[in-house]
């Protein structure tokens, strides 16, 4: 049984949903919520962790909410949405003096360097906080699936899930208040019990080459600081 080992964590993809940054209000960006975010980021740079991010872009649009749409149109639609957050997100963060860049799975040369794993690798390892938006550049792919897949180019140690719950439980929590919390789970195990870690494409990559995934409490304080530091906080999900 794999145990998740704080000490052996030194560079990680965050996936960050869009919805997060909506708060309360349920669309566009809440500066309370994007003040907060910015800040568990540095923290957890000051403690020398090299940080990658996908931003979601659903805060701003979901394609399911627009069924009149051709999917392939949708999904494109969401990537666009994907690289206004991860603008907004590390303009933010260059205004509190942090080193950025932005990446993004397709050509738009005015706003943000196209992705390749060279030129993001380069500047993780000098130390900018670096946004992975676009999605995969493919439409019928979430960014659920291009933060494994960052993960899996870049090397990283373990893909960090900010969700509205504290991790996975045996069911939704929001609908079953006898939903149990699962520290600790293996992907097999999650197959088995048909639990929602992740969608399935992006959880069989992350088990198909071994990349860790912590499930946590995005809205708790100083969440991904507990969830890289603390082995009992969130829920673990490993080979």
């Amino acid at each position: 049984m794999s145990v998740f080992k704080p000490e052996k964590i030194h560079r990680v993809i965050l996936k960050l949903s869009g919805e997060y940054l909506a708060g309360k209000e349920g669309f566009g960006i809440d500066n309370q919520a994007l003040e907060s975010i910015c800040n568990e980021i540095i923290e957890v740079r000051k403690l020398g962790y090299s940080i990658g991010i996908v931003i979601g872009g659903g805060n701003y649009y979901r394609g399911s909410e627009h069924p009149e749409l051709n999917r392939a149109a949708a999904d494109n639609v969401g990537m666009l949405a994907t690289l206004q957050n991860a603008v907004i997100v590390s303009n933010a963060l260059q205004a509190k003096n942090y080193a950025v860049e932005v990446f993004t799975a397709f050509e738009c040369p005015k706003v943000a360097k196209l992705y390749t794993y060279q030129c993001a690798n380069d500047d993780m390892k000098k130390g900018k906080i670096c946004f992975f938006a676009g999605g995969t550049g493919n439409p019928f792919f979430t960014t659920d699936t291009a933060a494994v897949l960052r993960a899996i180019e870049l090397e990283c140690d373990i893909v960090l899930k900010g969700t509205k719950v504290d991790g996975v439980f045996t069911a939704d929590p929001h609908k079953d208040k006898n939903a149990q919390f699962i520290p600790d789970l293996t992907y097999q195990e999650a197959i088995r019990k048909q639990l929602n870690v992740m969608d399935m494409t992006a959880f069989s990559l992350a088990r198909d080459y071994n990349v860790p995934i912590k499930v946590f409490n995005i809205g708790t304080p100083n969440s991904i600081r507990e969830c890289l530091t603390n082995n009992e906080f969130g829920t673990y999900v490993h080979s």
